[in-house]
Formats: structure tokens, sequence, C-alpha cells
């Protein structure tokens, strides 16, 4: 059978929990459209994420790569399109590193576009009543890190995988902890992204 390999990221910053985790333990050796979907949860730290994601990569050997992340202000799934080439983003990790604008990749592209069905994905969660758009900025932070070190790596590796990130809303639990954060249930998150995952049928 084919396989996704989902990676959702630890909580980070005054994050208590992270609801990318929680999306990939719900998920984990689920099969979706034909694809089990493999996981992974990744650090948040600059050293060792990319690092984690490539070892995941080579490990599990997926026909398709989708990295999730948290974007805490937003109300709306949002598939990425594209990733820089650029470490930055003015917070610590989780072991204090700030970075200050260092590529990701010495000598790699400036940017990497996602190969995932991004404008299927937001028609299709749209259809089901879940709101989404496509992101033209993932950050400069660790999902911009990840999601360029994927899309690097089966670039040189000449593969053709549907590979991208997708950054998904808080969950309630996280909006409970921090205020009027726009946030959406565990369970709607869950089926949103299990709904993108879908998207992913014939190599594309």
């Amino acid at each position: 059978m084919k396989k996704i390999l989902l990676t959702g990221f630890e909580p980070f910053l005054n994050f208590k929990l992270n609801p990318t985790m929680e999306v990939v333990k719900h998920l984990d050796g689920s099969t979706i459209n034909g694809y089990e979907v493999v996981t992974r949860v990744l650090p948040v730290d600059f050293s060792t994420s990319g690092k984690e994601l490539l070892n995941a990569i080579e490990e599990t050997k997926p026909d398709a790569i989708v990295s999730l992340g948290l974007a805490g202000g937003r109300s709306k799934v949002t598939p990425e399109r594209i990733a820089i080439n650029c470490n930055d983003g003015g917070e610590p990790d989780n072991n204090g590193r700030i970075p200050s604008g260092e590529p990701i990749v010495e000598a790699g592209s400036d940017g990497l576009f996602s190969t995932l069905p991004i404008r299927e994905m937001v028609k299709e969660l749209k259809e089901k009543g879940y709101p989404a758009e496509i992101s033209n900025s993932a950050g400069t932070y660790l999902c911009n890190h990840v999601m360029y070190q994927a899309l690097n790596y089966v670039k040189q590796q000449d593969q053709q995988i549907p590979t991208g990130f997708i950054h998904i809303p808080a969950s309630h639990e996280l909006a409970i902890e921090h205020g009027k954060v726009p946030s959406w249930s565990q369970t709607d998150l869950n089926e949103a992204v299990s709904v993108c995952l879908a998207c992913i049928k014939d190599g594309r």
C-alpha cells in the first residue's frame, strides 16, 4: 500500500499543547484514499527538526509527504504555496536558539513551491464547510524550515513525491488557554486534515 508521511510538532513557545500533534496521533495508521498514513512528531528545534524529518522520509519511503504546523492567529486551514531558504522568525525554538536569517541549505534554491494539490485541498475543504485558503507565506520559523527541508530533499533525490505543508488554526483547548484566539474543535481539525490528505491521488 502507498504511504503518506504526516508530521506534526511538539508544543512550543507558550503553547502547552499543539493540535498538530493530536492530529497525527489520531490519523496514525489510518487508511485514506488508498494510502496508509504514517506519522511522526517533530521537535521544535532548528538543529534537529529537519534531520528528523529526512530520517523519517528515508525510513518510511513515503509516496507523499505532508507536514502540519500551528498558525495560532489564523481562522482557516491554509495549505502553504512556497517555502523560502531562510531561518529567522524572531522567536526562539524550544532550545532557546534564535536564528538571524541564515539559509536553511547553503547554495539551495531561494524558494521551493509545494507540490501538493493545494487548490483542490482548499476547494474540497470549502465544499465540506471548512474555512480554507492558500497561504503565500509559511513564515521563517520551524514550519517554513521543515517545508523547505522536505521539498529540497525530494528535489535533490529527483523524486516525484507530492510534498508540502499545511497550517491549521488553534484548537479550542488552546483558545481557552490564550483567550480570544480563533479556534476549531480538535475533531474538526482532524477531519479537515483528512479531507486534505484525501486529495492526494495518482501521484499528485
